[in-house]
């Protein structure tokens, strides 16, 4: 492995919570500090920011079974364009990952064709059906870095509390979707004026504290290790703070598109911003902002979910929920910052540090001995996004020509740039 060493940079340090000039060296896929080396690579950044790589949890890469949608190459190719240099898997495809020979192809496949890190989870029940647990000790071994039906909601809360001992037995992460299953079925906004007078089938925001509520109980009945994949209303952000001052192990996160738009944007009835659960009134979108901001809700994630043009040309309430947003999450998350709601290092806290340390993983930071998982980006960089160049098979994204700012400048996974892995790899 090569040394590098990065000079005249903004160093954004989310474990020091700072942001300041510096120099940062690397040897051997890992930082080694401050100092420079005879023998070094050196990459002038020319005062733009390095910060440890973005570890996204949530992305959907849709092999097996829908390719067409979104490859490991393509997710991958994506993934180092939007800086992130870790995608935790979603186990939501056809079939699910729910047996270690399925999780061992997903693997396989991810070591064969992914520029990034892969960590992929893996269904919590068979089939993702919510009636039989999966063999959560067997795919735990084969490499599961946690256990989630994703947004199919288990709705047997015996089957659910079972999943969940059994889970807190082995120390395994599980992830659920707090919403109530019955009360979400076939909406397509959240309840309120706005719905009503666009005439769309709405849930009311309080599904989402119902599902909250069922999940923390179970939590505390079992004591697992529990994430809230997104938590995006202000009633539901009320509960999560008991259960964190009730010493809960529980974390949460949303997605971008919670954090930066609200249910206002579906107003021309593009399918593009019909994601799930849906867009929140401005009201609970600010109060996402500033739990985010206070550490009440600790990580940020894209949520990527492909969906081809078939499933999203319909009509608002038949089409496909979901968007893409590796390459996206990056440019609209600096507009927290530049909208003077967030600081670099508790962005990076959220984007990087947070999902490194719920997954007990050494990345995440800047520190002597971390991995070189690094982005090099100018936040300031102005550009009108086009979905048609984004490096994502599926182009569904509710930014196409929005005015964004931030620009990746370079990814480096393990100490090499992203651009010389994919040459690598292809």
């Amino acid at each position: 492995m090569t040394a590098l060493i990065f000079r005249n940079a903004r160093l954004i340090d989310p474990e020091m919570g700072t942001s300041e000039a510096g120099t940062l060296a690397v040897r051997d896929g890992v930082i080694v500090g401050p100092q420079g080396m005879d023998d070094a690579e050196e990459i002038d950044c020319t005062g733009n920011c390095l910060a440890p790589g973005i570890i996204d949890i949530g992305v959907k890469v849709s092999e097996p079974g829908e390719r067409h949608k979104e490859s490991f190459r393509t997710a991958g190719m994506a993934a180092a364009a939007g800086g992130i240099t870790t995608m935790v898997t979603r186990p939501d495809t056809l079939p699910a990952i729910d047996t270690p020979e399925v999780l061992e192809f997903v693997r396989r496949r991810a070591n064969e064709a992914a520029f990034v890190n892969v960590l992929p989870m893996a269904a919590l029940t068979r089939g993702r059906e919510g009636r039989e647990m999966a063999e959560i000790g067997f795919l735990l071994d084969a490499g599961a870095v946690a256990f989630s039906d994703c947004d199919r909601v288990v709705q047997s809360t015996k089957v659910f509390a079972r999943c969940l001992t059994y889970a807190a037995s082995l120390g395994a992460l599980v992830i659920g979707h707090p919403q109530e299953p019955e009360l979400s079925s076939g909406a397509s906004a959240t309840s309120g004026k706005f719905a009503a007078l666009r005439g769309l089938p709405s849930v009311s925001p309080l599904a989402e504290r119902m599902g909250l509520d069922r999940d923390v109980a179970v939590v505390e009945m079992t004591g697992a290790r529990y994430h809230a994949d997104q938590v995006t209303t202000s009633r539901a952000l009320r509960r999560l703070e008991r259960a964190k001052e009730a010493g809960l192990d529980i974390t949460a996160g949303v997605s971008i598109h919670h954090l930066t738009l609200n249910e206002i944007d579906i107003g021309d009835y593009r399918t593009f911003f019909k994601v799930k659960p849906p867009l929140r009134s401005e009201d609970d979108r600010l109060a996402v902002v500033d739990a985010m901001a206070n550490g009440l809700i600790d990580i940020i994630s894209s949520m990527h979910t492909p969906q081809d043009e078939e499933s999203k040309r319909l009509p608002f309430e038949e089409a496909a929920s979901g968007a893409i947003g590796l390459e996206t999450l990056l440019p609209a998350a600096l507009r927290l910052v530049h909208a003077g709601q967030l600081d670099l290092p508790t962005l990076w806290r959220a984007l990087s540090l947070s999902p490194a340390t719920r997954l007990g993983l050494p990345a995440g930071r800047l520190s002597r001995d971390a991995p070189a998982d690094l982005v090099l980006f100018d936040p300031d960089a102005p550009f009108v996004l086009d979905r048609f160049k984004l490096h994502s098979k599926s182009k569904n994204t509710p930014f196409d020509e929005a005015r964004l700012q931030g620009r990746v400048l370079g990814t480096w996974v393990a100490g090499r740039r992203a651009e010389t892995l994919s040459r690598a790899l292809s």
